[in-house]
């Protein structure tokens, strides 16, 4: 089973990019299923109902996200409409939507998929690692092969939840920071790890945002509005290769994809 996971969308030029070269990268590697972080796919904060529907077009089969899930407050309205749109699972148990989803396939085993937020330098939440431990135990009734999204700032977080659940799910991505890391490995129980799988959006930017916004923020601290940038718009992620049969991860590598003008 091979798997394409893509880093955080940003805004238009990060769909746009998604539509353009993911099919012919669907072709190229023979991809089975599509997972990708959305959380930044409007306008560069959150997600609404018509950037959802655009990117299940687009050939992606789940969604994931992060702390950035909440800044379209319309979510709130339709985010259980989707099976496969998903917020971290360690947000508490009254927050509407779902942390993880089994996605079914025709092949030996479905597809699990969980979605986990750090807490170093991020909003206060449950464990991550604690959460792993109970969500897994659900999954496992019905597959082995399970990715897991850690939206985390902090490497060390990353690093030690890939090391905690190594041998016991497919993969630990990482997500959040928006740029791309050179770590990709398979931990020695079999878990494929990156600390972080980049972005999809325009790199003639920081990290998505237009460089003048954030130049100005940083020179004088005093808030301003931030715009997505539009230039040198890139594809980044990985394709994972799974063994259907154990759930573990044969081989994970680095996806850098430019977008022709």
């Amino acid at each position: 089973m091979k798997i394409f996971f893509i880093g955080d969308i940003i805004g238009k030029p990060g769909r746009r990019a998604v539509a353009a070269l993911l099919p012919g990268l669907i072709e190229r590697y023979g991809i089975h299923f599509v997972i990708a972080n959305c959380e930044n796919a409007a306008a560069g904060f959150g997600v609404t109902k018509d950037v959802v529907d655009e990117l299940f077009t687009s050939r992606i089969d789940v969604l994931t996200s992060g702390n950035h899930i909440w800044d379209k407050k319309e979510i709130e309205n339709f985010i259980d409409d989707y099976d496969t749109l998903i917020r971290p699972a360690n947000y508490p148990e009254n927050v509407p939507g779902k942390g993880s989803v089994v996605y079914p396939t025709s092949s030996v085993a479905d597809l699990g998929v969980i979605n986990l937020m750090g807490r170093v330098f991020m909003r206060p939440v449950e464990c991550p690692f604690r959460t792993a431990d109970r969500v897994i135990d659900q999954l496992n009734e019905k597959t082995r092969v399970i990715i897991v999204d850690m939206h985390a700032e902090a490497t060390s977080e990353k690093k030690a939840l890939g090391w905690y659940l190594d041998g016991r799910v497919s993969a630990v991505l990482g997500t959040h920071t928006h740029v791309q890391t050179a770590d990709e490995c398979i931990l020695p129980g079999g878990t494929a790890y990156i600390t972080d799988v980049g972005m999809t959006g325009p790199f003639d930017s920081v990290i998505g945002i237009k460089k003048d916004a954030i130049l100005k923020r940083f020179l004088t601290q005093v808030p301003n509005r931030y715009e997505v940038a539009k230039n040198d718009v890139w594809m980044q992620g990985v394709v994972i290769e799974i063994d259907e049969h154990s759930g573990k991860s044969l081989n994970i590598e680095r996806i850098n994809l430019k977008m022709q003008n």
